[in-house]
């Protein structure tokens, strides 16, 4: 039963998440401070000793960075390597030339919905903001004069991502959906296709679509020193071809990829899969990939030892501080999940009267709201609906692990270290991040829901 407890726990949430915002929007202070303070604050209110907050904090900041770190870094220097090339370059180009520049968030959407296929949504952004950035430059010089490229920034990226995260929420071998399916006891392959036809739509709606009028009321300002990496003179003497640069840009997706076919064709112990699992780690596939650009995008396009050095040494700088604000949102996430809120909620909405498939993305959103992790909230509601579900429900089970997902990516916001990704790559304020960021998520996040709904009419 809910308790006065409860109430108090989820008021204290607001409290921390209103301060943090307070903080860097009226006080203007930099967001890796505010997080910091808005962690401690809910530590305090919930009565965490300080022990254990301290854990909290350094845990979430250590499994966020432990995760997302090491890919931001090597994914960093495949971009850079991908810049210096003219390899981004010729992407941009390519798609240009095939797509013409009205309909080149429409293939942003499509990129991003192929390469978030086997990714983690970091790891997507991390690879494709060189090609974003050099993309919406290209747009910008042929738009009118007195044209904002940061709107056009937006207008480019926005899909690109609206593409990733979709794909991270609804379809496996995204860690969510996974969860969801193995929870829930329902079947993969039926809730893979299930999670492909309701992301077309749901992608088109909060990519292209929504980016017409979010790049109309908010605007991007990139750091410089990003924008340096991939601004490149567009005259490479030997710049690779587009079917090299793609090879070697999707290299690591290819890889990912093969290691999920390895898990579903081999046994747990089985040799091939165990490497499989190992080559097919985010890190692993990452740095192969690093590798292979060295040759691809360095020696092969006449940069020697000392030029290579350079460029990697160059790309991690720009980094350091999206590292620090991702792990102190890390931090403040960590200290939530431990102040039992999730738990809190959970007992609020579990007696609820309500269609499983609306209670099971309902009990997401509210847990993704307090905690800000899109995994919690998947973890937490999956446990909630599965006894329920084995207790004699009649539902489509795929169709729930869907409405879960869909609910674990409502309105990301400050509590969330992807939320400072975006803020920090784009280089918006607060308001306009979540004006864009927050409000595309929403969009996904619902019309996920209604997709769910709609297709439960028809199977």
């Amino acid at each position: 039963m809910w308790t006065g407890d409860d109430t108090l726990l989820v008021t204290y949430a607001v409290i921390a998440i209103t301060t943090v915002v307070g903080l860097v929007v009226v006080l203007k202070l930099h967001p890796f401070l505010a997080l910091v303070i808005g962690a401690l604050t809910m530590g305090v209110l919930a009565g965490l000793a300080p022990d254990k907050l301290i854990d909290s904090f350094t845990g979430g900041a250590g499994d966020t960075l432990g995760s997302v770190g090491i890919i931001l870094a090597l994914g960093t220097m495949l971009g850079k390597l991908l810049a210096e090339s003219g390899g981004a370059e010729r992407i941009a180009s390519t798609i240009l030339e095939r797509s013409g520049d009205d309909k080149v968030p429409w293939a942003m959407a499509v990129v991003a919905m192929i390469v978030g296929i086997p990714l983690f949504f970091e790891i997507g952004v991390v690879l494709l903001i060189p090609i974003i950035f050099t993309m919406a430059a290209r747009v910008h010089a042929r738009a009118p004069e007195g044209t904002d490229i940061g709107r056009t920034y937006l207008l480019v990226g926005i899909p690109a991502l609206a593409g990733l995260s979709v794909l991270h929420g609804l379809v496996p071998p995204h860690p969510g959906p996974l969860i969801a399916i193995d929870a829930l006891k329902a079947d993969i392959g039926t809730t893979i296709l299930y999670g492909f036809v309701i992301a077309v739509p749901t992608v088109a709606i909060a990519g292209p679509v929504f980016a017409k009028y979010a790049s109309r009321w908010a605007t991007s300002n990139p750091p410089q020193d990003l924008l340096d990496q991939v601004a490149k003179d567009t005259t490479h003497d030997n710049p690779p071809g587009f079917g090299v640069t793609i090879f070697t840009v999707l290299l690591p997706v290819f890889i990912m990829l093969a290691r999920t076919v390895a898990d579903v064709s081999f046994d747990e112990d089985d040799s091939v899969r165990q490497w499989a699992d190992f080559i097919g780690d985010p890190i692993i596939a990452l740095l192969i990939g690093v590798l292979v650009a060295l040759y691809t995008f360095g020696f092969a396009r006449g940069f020697d030892r000392d030029n290579i050095s350079g460029f990697l040494g160059a790309s991690l700088p720009p980094t350091a501080a999206i590292l620090l604000i991702i792990g102190a949102g890390g931090g403040f996430k960590g200290v939530l999940v431990d102040s039992g809120i999730g738990d809190a909620i959970a007992k609020g909405v579990e007696s609820a009267d309500i269609s499983a498939l609306i209670l099971g993305w309902v009990v997401a959103v509210l847990i993704r709201l307090a905690t800000g992790s899109a995994t919690v909230a998947t973890v937490t509601a999956a446990g909630i609906m599965a006894p329920i579900v084995a207790g004699g429900v009649t539902v489509d089970r795929p169709l729930l692990a869907l409405a879960i997902g869909a609910g674990s990516l409502f309105f990301s916001h400050v509590n969330d270290a992807g939320f400072w990704l975006i803020n920090q790559y784009f280089g918006m304020s607060v308001p306009d991040t979540i004006k864009t960021w927050s409000v595309m998520e929403t969009i996904i996040s619902v019309v996920g829901l209604i997709g769910v709904l709609l297709l439960s009419l028809v199977v």
